[in-house]
């Protein structure tokens, strides 16, 4: 939980904004270009983990998608996608 920690806050209480982002946010390359980074595959993105996530704003939101798969809180990013709709 340390990168969603991170992603999140120091007092892991959630920014609004930077959680719609990541609700939104798209995959720009690869097999799964286009797709919402929720809708990736969980061993996809331990792919990732094991081969060194990107540099960046996508490794960071790739780390907080992982963490939110693993623990089962697919649910609150696709809830988020339907209440905030793509701004």
């Amino acid at each position: 939980m340390v990168y969603l920690d991170r992603f999140l806050n120091m007092n892991v209480v959630p920014d609004k904004r930077q959680l719609i982002e990541l609700a939104h946010y798209r995959m720009p390359f690869g097999k799964f270009k286009g797709r919402y980074l929720v809708e990736l595959p969980e061993p996809y993105l331990i792919w990732f983990q094991q081969s060194g996530f990107p540099e960046g704003k996508l490794g960071n939101l790739l780390r907080s998608m992982l963490e939110i798969k693993i623990n089962g809180l697919e649910g609150l990013i696709r809830k988020i996608q339907k209440d905030f709709p793509q701004y």
